[in-house]
């Protein structure tokens, strides 16, 4: 193995579309955490404002945030990817990811051999909105071009597995699927009654989510699927975002805004998964949702559309409960179904913790990461 170029521990950049908590981000963070001081790094966000994951960092971990670098936003022309490719220099690894960085991949491609740039690794979750129906033409054809000096392309699902290989044309030896992990033995432990503000009184059942309020979540659809529950069920709606509004809304159009509540985002979800009875999702579009793997691993049941990987992420006993895309029906009858029988979400959630700890434990996607970052520096983390 080599030694690293600015000193003995290697230096790792991230180019974020933003560091705000969420999926991504999350798994930056447990990543970091689980290298400790092998490593140093610094961490750059398109959105500078936006950088709530890095309170999750441990403090003893050398960590430069949003530093002197130029914007990950702007038209890609020459002059300024050649600034981005020039501020790459002197680190030992270069990690994109999503769309929002794309021009840092471009840049690198472009200027990589002009400027004797470290290897990159470009990490790709999902879409927004604008792609949620179809890929765009013209940023399939600029990734295609851009990833073509990458020394790796991870993502979490077997559909974005698909789309480099046969849409962005990436050769299968640069392709690597990574589910996310989640520390399995956290979410198994019971939560206290009043881990939230939200108290969880005697009788009482929670539907909950955990997600960003963001329109593709389409939450106001969970919202109706929600109201035939009985009156002591209440739905409870982790995160923050812009769609909070429309959720109350609609809550309120119902008559059953006394049930639905949104007490904000959580920095520990493992301390409050477990109040939930029943964890239910009703995106349009996910492709590996985190949030999933941590409620299987509070040994919940899951009610969602089959978007992404989430059918395939849960146990056989639960799939009869992931409804068809965009089928607001079915969504509400395996809710109802759900409700009815305590024994069917005991026996449901079992098969699910017993999936989450078997498949998508931290330890075995932190020891691939590991050997994948390793392997692109040549130095050992």
């Amino acid at each position: 193995m080599n030694t690293a170029r600015g000193g003995a521990v290697p230096h790792i950049l991230h180019l974020h579309s933003t560091f705000a908590p969420g999926g991504k981000e999350l798994r930056t963070v447990q990543l970091i955490n689980a290298f400790g001081k092998k490593a140093r790094h610094t961490i750059v966000s398109a959105e500078p404002e936006r950088l709530g994951a890095a309170e999750r960092i441990a403090r003893t971990i050398d960590v430069r945030l949003q530093p002197d670098f130029p914007s990950l936003k702007g038209r890609p022309t020459p002059g300024r990817l050649q600034k981005l490719a020039k501020a790459m220099r002197g680190f030992d690894l270069v990690c994109t990811y999503n769309w929002g960085a794309m021009d840092a991949v471009m840049a690198h491609t472009l200027f990589k051999d002009l400027h004797n740039l470290p290897p990159l690794i470009h990490h790709e979750d999902g879409f927004d909105e604008s792609e949620l129906k179809k890929l765009k033409t013209s940023r399939t054809w600029y990734r295609r071009i851009a990833l073509g000096k990458s020394a790796g392309l991870v993502v979490p699902s077997e559909r974005l597995e698909e789309i480099a290989l046969v849409d962005w044309q990436q050769p299968l030896g640069r392709v690597r699927r990574i589910p996310n992990g989640i520390d399995t033995k956290a979410f198994a432990m019971r939560p206290k009654k009043d881990a939230l503000r939200l108290i969880k009184r005697p009788g009482e059942y929670w539907v909950g989510t955990l997600a960003g309020l963001r329109t593709i979540k389409n939450l106001p659809r969970l919202v109706r699927a929600f109201t035939d529950l009985p009156e002591n069920w209440q739905l409870v709606i982790l995160g923050e975002g812009e769609a909070r509004d429309a959720i109350l809304a609609e809550a309120d159009q119902l008559q059953i805004n006394h049930r639905v509540h949104l007490p904000g985002a959580v920095a520990a979800p493992e301390r409050v998964v477990g109040l939930f009875d029943i964890f239910a999702l009703s995106s349009d579009s996910e492709q590996f949702p985190l949030s999933v793997v941590e409620a299987m691993a509070a040994g919940l049941p899951v009610v969602a559309p089959a978007v992404g990987d989430i059918a395939g992420m849960v146990s056989q006993p639960n799939a009869e409960f992931i409804a068809p895309p965009g089928d607001e029906e079915e969504l509400r009858m395996a809710l109802v179904q759900l409700a009815v029988s305590k024994e069917l979400r005991k026996e449901v959630g079992e098969a699910n913790r017993a999936k989450a700890v078997a498949e998508f434990d931290a330890a075995k996607m932190i020891a691939t990461y590991r050997r994948l970052y390793s392997s692109a520096m040549k130095i050992d983390l």
